[in-house]
């Protein structure tokens, strides 16, 4: 079982509820309510440079993509590469949906 730095009981409660999401449209209606609408493009920012990492995309042309700052590129290199590997399980197993 992963340890995170971070665990307690309300992020096992956040983490519960989001795994109780049954669909897309339902992942809209949760996150929508939870999170501004900036903070949701970010995250969704931070995936596809993660994806576009992997893919072995320059830094520009990242920045170019997504319009991520080279910060915001470089932290999410360092988590992809030394995180906790939460980027790397996603994206795996969304390469493995698409096959």
């Amino acid at each position: 079982m992963y340890e995170s730095k971070l665990r307690n009981e309300h992020l096992d409660e956040l983490f519960k509820a989001i795994l109780e999401l049954k669909d897309l449209d339902e992942c809209y209606g949760f996150f929508e309510d939870l999170c501004t609408v900036n903070e949701i493009k970010e995250m969704a920012q931070r995936l596809q440079v993660a994806k576009m990492l992997r893919q072995k995309k320059t830094y520009i042309d990242i920045a170019d993509s997504t319009g991520a700052s080279t910060a915001t590129i470089s932290r999410v290199n360092r988590y992809l590469n030394y995180g906790s590997d939460g980027y790397n399980i996603i994206l795996d197993r969304l390469e493995q949906d698409k096959s």
